[in-house]
């Protein structure tokens, strides 16, 4: 079980100062545009996983105006109290402790506090850039796989390199040879073990997922999903050495898993391009519901889940399933945003559980 008890705030986006108590496994938060629910499901997100769910820089984090914030969670977690400590200091040094002892690598954390967050930005997952579906991916597998996420730490790091090594030669109008080899050979060992863990994980998880998108969406519409990487027809290594000559020319690595993507095809064409705003949201909560099923099973106790404004993003009677499902069938903290209190109150006095509402 993870349960999050007591959580304050610091110079925390728009919150000075605040604590709020969580007593019951449903917390409902209510409040107008801009008050700051969002901010607080980040503040939960940030405690778990060591930085903002928006991906901006830790300025961002902090209250305008002030320099450095705090953040202090108090947890359960399998009957044992845990205390978790975020701090940005005021040099944008960051700090993190579990029970007063500080990580040598914020990447420790990591996994230890599982946690889902579904945004309203989240359809972007469906219609955006393969860039957001490869951090979807790698958010989860991080938490799943320490050794996966040591290795997207590595690979990202040679990358730069090796980006800047190609950008330097333009510019210098020669190349160091001998240091693209280096670094060539340092990209591949990552750059494989990334690309046989997501391909291992895809082919048990996307089954799962066109399943659950037919059980949200009631239907049996023939969507497919594939995760596509040009290491499926090349070994990395023969890759590099293929694409050297374009690489030169474009000043980047144009070849590798920073380039891998998951296909959503519909009657065999693309999916976001004749999908309608039901048949995406359907998708997208198939996509974050089976997140949230994977991390229990791997972790033997449900994350926490923080949904945000997602009663404005599903229609009725799939937002009742969603609710139903979360609320009554797992074991699981869910944190809940709305604008409309009586709303809100209603769905979950529907479900006949017990919660608790949080008035910003």
């Amino acid at each position: 079980m993870l349960h999050l008890e007591k959580i304050q705030l610091y110079q925390f986006k728009n919150y000075k100062h605040q604590q709020f108590h969580f007593k019951e496994k449903i917390v409902g938060i209510v409040g107008n545009n801009g008050i700051g629910k969002t901010n607080l499901l980040d503040a939960i997100y940030y405690l778990c996983f060591t930085k903002s769910y928006f991906g901006k820089s830790e300025v961002n984090s902090v209250q305008f105006g002030f320099q450095g914030m705090r953040l202090e969670g108090d947890f359960i977690k399998n009957d044992q109290s845990e205390k978790i400590i975020c701090i940005v200091r005021e040099n944008n040094k960051k700090e993190i402790t579990r029970n007063d002892e500080g990580y040598k690598k914020f990447s420790e954390h990591l996994g230890q506090f599982p946690i889902v967050m579904i945004a309203p930005d989240d359809v972007e997952l469906i219609n955006g850039n393969s860039d957001v579906r490869r951090k979807f991916l790698d958010t989860l597998l991080s938490q799943l796989d320490t050794k996966y996420l040591q290795n997207l730490i590595v690979y990202t790091k040679i990358l730069q390199q090796r980006n800047s090594l190609l950008k330097m030669a333009a510019e210098k109008g020669k190349m160091e040879e001998s240091l693209l080899v280096i670094l060539n050979q340092q990209l591949i060992l990552p750059g494989t073990y990334i690309y046989e863990t997501r391909k291992k994980f895809a082919t048990n998880f996307l089954p799962k997922v066109e399943n659950s998108y037919k059980q949200i969406a009631g239907t049996e519409e023939p969507i497919k999903l594939q995760y596509n990487s040009q290491l499926a027809e090349n070994s990395f290594e023969q890759l590099l050495l293929n694409s050297q000559a374009r690489d030169k020319m474009l000043q980047r690595t144009t070849v590798g898993i920073h380039r891998d993507d998951v296909a959503f095809t519909f009657q065999n064409e693309s999916f976001k391009n004749i999908a309608s705003q039901g048949q995406r949201k359907s998708l997208l909560f198939a996509l974050k519901l089976r997140e949230f099923e994977e991390l229990k099973s791997a972790k033997g106790f449900s994350p926490i889940l923080l949904l945000d404004d997602v009663f404005e993003k599903l229609d009725a009677g799939r937002m009742q399933n969603l609710l139903s499902h979360v609320c009554k069938e797992t074991d699981s903290q869910v944190f809940i945003t709305d604008t409309h209190k009586d709303r809100l109150e209603n769905s979950l006095n529907d479900l006949h559980v017990e919660y608790q509402l949080v008035e910003l």
